[in-house]
């Protein structure tokens, strides 16, 4: 049979997200239909070299399947592809692929393994069978919210170090580094919105004397 030639036609997205959704991990989950083993297997992703290592190492461990269908997004939609490796068109990767983009995960990949079970699926049960695998691969690898955090360094005195110390707790700041020396040097950040807010408030608090500088920024994710 011949195999499907991969597909790239999702529309790149317009507007980077206020937060961006992604795995938190590499897992894989399975299930049998008619006894066709479906195994997927979901991760996270930076690149289509990370893609297709991730296919590729999935393709090892599982050797002899019926099918590799596999499907990723990247770079919040502009990227995505696609195959159905030999199953009927529509049937398997584009159903893979919308169950990623449903979920609002970006950089995300995930290939389902298929041994044929001597039964025949038809159309609709193939593509309920290739989406219940992805769904249930993303659900095994985590989905996470990392949200824009702006990304500040303060350096000041002791005694205003422990009233800011206060307001950073306040607003849920990671703290990325403190160097005590004759002054105290903090490198923290905040969720973007609250960057501002808080450089006034260190402003008031000091009448002037200490800005909190922003050197960059970062999408993060904190409980």
């Amino acid at each position: 049979m011949a195999k499907t030639k991969p597909k790239n036609d999702i529309p790149a997205a317009l507007e980077e997200p206020p937060k961006y959704i992604t795995l938190a991990r590499e897992a894989e989950a399975e299930f049998e239909e008619k006894r066709s083993r479906f195994i997927g297997r979901a991760a996270p992703v930076k690149s289509e070299e990370e893609a297709n290592d991730l296919i590729r190492r999935v393709k090892a461990d599982y050797p002899g399947a019926t099918h590799y269908v596999w499907a990723y997004t990247m770079r919040n939609g502009a990227q995505a592809r696609y195959t159905d490796d030999g199953e009927p068109s529509g049937t398997a990767g584009r159903p893979v692929l919308d169950v990623i983009v449903k979920s609002g995960c970006d950089d995300a990949c995930v290939v389902v393994v298929r041994y044929f079970g001597g039964t025949l699926l038809g159309a609709g049960g193939l593509v309920r069978a290739y989406a219940h695998s992805a769904a249930i691969a993303l659900e095994a690898a985590g989905i996470v919210a990392y949200e824009k955090y702006t990304e500040l360094t303060l350096t000041c005195g002791y005694a205003e170090y422990q009233k800011y110390a206060v307001e950073l707790e306040r607003i849920g700041a990671i703290i990325d580094d403190t160097a005590f020396a004759d002054a105290v040097t903090v490198k923290f950040a905040v969720r973007a919105p609250e960057a501002e807010p808080l450089r006034a408030k260190i402003r008031e608090l000091s009448a002037g004397r200490d800005e909190a500088v922003v050197t960059g920024e970062r999408f993060a994710y904190k409980n």
